[in-house]
Order: structure tokens, then C-alpha cells, then sequence
């Protein structure tokens, strides 16, 4: 199919195919929508699928970021080992040089987590590599 004129640009991931989705359960996403979307608002760049761990929990929440509890009013379930989650590029690359850094799904990390993190790091830590 032809894209037309003027339509956005397809939303790629790190290895330039399509994005895949995330999470529905959590729903994730910088826009809830269980993408790592990301847009102008997002400052943060929500943008990389990790499978998080015990381990990573507990330094996010030790850096100030705490993942594992529930914040209803953000319909936020609080995250337990083994999700998915949209995390912050820059929180995904401080947990890696802190030797914490989670599992990612490249097919559902989006390209602009490049911006932050090398391709190779996150091949290193990913789940969905053969």
C-alpha cells in the first residue's frame, strides 16, 4: 500500500520495521495506547520495551523512580517482575551502566531510543534476538 502524501512517517523500531506493540497488560506507553510511542510531550522518551526485573525495580525506586507500586490516580497498576513496560531511554542507559539494566523487546522499542542508547547495548539485552 502507497502512503499518501503528507501521511506521518510509519512508527519504526531500533531495527527499522514497523512497531510492534509492547504491553496491553500493563497497558504501557507514553500515550497508554501499549506502544513506546513517542511525540514532542514526550520529554521523557518513553521509548524502550523492557521486560523488567526484581533487580531493575528496585534501582529505579532506589534513583527515585519507584515502578513497583500502584498509582491509581495515574492508572498506574505498578509493575511486578516480568512485565513489559515502556521505560525512559535515559533511566533504561542508567540502569545499564549500573550493571541493572533489563531485558528489551527490539521489535517494540522505538527508533528514537537511539537517541540515548547504542543498537549494540540493547541487542546485547535483547529477548526477541535468535
Amino acid at each position: 500500500m502507497r502512503e499518501e502524501a503528507g501521511a506521518p512517517e510509519p512508527r519504526r523500531n531500533v531495527l527499522g520495521e514497523p512497531l510492534q506493540p509492547c504491553s496491553l497488560r500493563p497497558r504501557t506507553g507514553f500515550y497508554r495506547n501499549g506502544c513506546c510511542d513517542t511525540g514532542p510531550e514526550d520529554v521523557g522518551s518513553h521509548t524502550v520495551c523492557a521486560v523488567v526485573t526484581e533487580e531493575f525495580l528496585a534501582f529505579s525506586k532506589a534513583v527515585g523512580n519507584d515502578l513497583s507500586t500502584p498509582r491509581p490516580e495515574y492508572d498506574f497498576p505498578g509493575l511486578r517482575p516480568g512485565d513489559r513496560w515502556c521505560l525512559c531511554a535515559p533511566r533504561w542507559q542508567q540502569a545499564l551502566e549500573a550493571g541493572k539494566a533489563p531485558k528489551v523487546v527490539l521489535a517494540a522499542t522505538h527508533a528514537r531510543a537511539l537517541d540515548w542508547c547504542r543498537l549494540e547495548d540493547l541487542k546485547r539485552h535483547a529477548v526477541d534476538l535468535s
